[in-house]
């Protein structure tokens, strides 16, 4: 089956009622369109302080997800829920960022935590420690789909090659990164890094990102994109708006690019 994919450009705050409906709205969007991929930004559902942390965490049964596979199977869809808050039970300082994948028949068929945690300090502009309130995951996921073997990272992942290269070992055909870049990084980095990754790996990225100014007082990128495995965009959100980009995922293509130029199979460990 040929993927048709799409990328769910939105910004989400403390209002988890509103971010859902947004998403919801969004997600069927995308689905009337022909998609029949859809991706969630990081932390779709919920973005806001350190002290309301533990009260809008969530368990990966929790209500979050139970609308995100209802919708999956009304709209007989793949649907990536990009990240959100999932709670450790013991630890209400501490919570995972978590993406989950779900089938178009509602059933989660992957979850990953993501691994690198976003400490940085970029001097007059964003000061951030994501490692005070989240715990980082420890392993790497590529799921079986019927669209193709899928790896799933999250956004600071993006600088992780490493990352990206084991995904591809995997079998990795499509790899999702629902992302909240932070404008001064992502006007730097955000298209080169997505698009190294892409070509690297001889994959396609799907790149969902949160734009705007968020609940932390700093602006997020934004751009979505999608990328083909020889490094062309094939779509492209703006930094300002809510938006859907999509595009189909030719797999022949993916392999042609596999063939000619089999980077994958010379490289030397």
């Amino acid at each position: 089956m040929e993927a048709i994919a799409a990328a769910v450009q939105m910004r989400s705050d403390s209002d988890k009622e509103r971010n859902l409906e947004t998403a919801a709205r969004l997600i069927g969007a995308a689905a009337i369109k022909g998609a029949n991929l859809v991706a969630l930004p990081e932390t779709f559902n919920w973005r806001g302080t350190r002290a309301a942390q533990a009260r809008a965490a969530e368990d990966l049964s929790g209500p979050t997800l139970q609308l995100m596979a209802q919708l999956a199977r009304q709209h007989r869809i793949w649907l990536l829920a990009g990240s959100i808050t999932e709670r450790i039970a013991g630890d209400d300082s501490h919570a995972y960022n978590t993406s989950v994948l779900i089938d178009p028949e509602g059933v989660s068929v992957a979850r990953y935590r993501k691994i690198h945690l976003f400490d940085v300090e970029l001097t007059g502009r964003v000061v951030t420690r994501e490692s005070d309130l989240k715990r980082p995951g420890r392993e790497v996921v590529c799921a079986a789909t019927e669209l193709g073997p899928l790896g799933l990272s999250i956004c600071y992942d993006l600088r992780f090659p490493e990352l990206f290269r084991q995904l591809a070992t995997l079998g990795a055909e499509i790899i999702t990164l629902p992302s909240a870049f932070t404008y001064p990084t992502g006007q730097a980095h955000w298209e080169v890094l997505v698009r190294a990754r892409a070509i690297e790996n001889q994959a396609f990225v799907i790149a969902p990102g949160q734009y705007g100014m968020n609940s932390y007082g700093y602006q997020e990128y934004g751009n979505s994109m999608i990328v083909d495995p020889w490094g062309r965009v094939l779509a492209r959100a703006s930094t300002e708006h809510e938006e859907i980009v999509m595009a189909p995922l030719d797999r022949a293509e993916m392999e042609r690019v596999r063939r000619e130029l089999p980077a994958l199979k010379n490289r030397r460990l």
